[in-house]
């Protein structure tokens, strides 16, 4: 078990059906978290389905409720967050939530990649639509791999979840702590400095 002494977020990134929300989950309950799934506290919000969002608004209000969740989670600690797969190639989310937290992005295979969503259900998924989901993720995860490229790599092809958060949580805890420790002083913004 994870014992707890670190307060910076743990946020997972990367294209849909590496792992994030299983992952994310199993990390969660070994590090005693709260866990976030910024796709899902959206449904929740909005009452509608991600697709149903996308339907009825289009993807640049979804993107907008997006930014609106990372500012939110920007102000917490404590968290294992699992965000949407183009949620932090939006540098400004990304920013907000490296401020007080380390981010990973997971990986896998377009094979691995393919079959978990397929194993999902592909209707959930709404850029995945067309006639070759197979070629539309190829060409999604191309488009996506710079932005990707910015953030610590975990691949989850041929592991299952315990494993890759085994490897993630290593990863995490040898990096330096982000943001206030705990027993630290914060800083009062608002307070004025005092005169010598």
């Amino acid at each position: 078990m994870y014992h707890q002494q670190r307060q910076d977020n743990l946020v997972l990134t990367g294209f849909m059906g590496t792992g994030k929300t299983t992952v994310g989950r199993l990390l969660s309950r070994s590090m005693v978290r709260e866990f976030i799934d910024t796709d899902q506290l959206i449904v929740e919000r909005q009452g509608l389905s991600i697709a149903e969002i996308f339907r009825q608004f289009g993807e640049e209000v979804f993107r907008r409720l997006e930014s609106e969740v990372a500012t939110e989670l920007a102000l917490r600690d404590n968290l294992v967050i699992a965000t949407g797969g183009r949620m932090l190639l939006d540098p400004d989310n990304a920013t907000r939530l490296s401020c007080k937290g380390h981010i990973f992005c997971l990986t896998a295979s377009v094979d691995a990649i393919f079959q978990r969503i397929r194993q999902d259900g592909e209707n959930n998924r709404p850029l995945l639509q067309g006639k070759d989901p197979k070629a539309t993720i190829t060409v999604l995860l191309r488009e996506r791999e710079p932005g990707y490229s910015h953030f610590l790599q975990i691949d989850t092809t041929g592991k299952s979840p315990q494993e890759a958060a085994s490897a993630l949580l290593k990863k995490f805890q040898a990096l330096p702590v982000k943001g206030p420790k705990e027993g630290d002083e914060t800083i009062d913004a608002n307070r004025p400095e005092s005169s010598q």
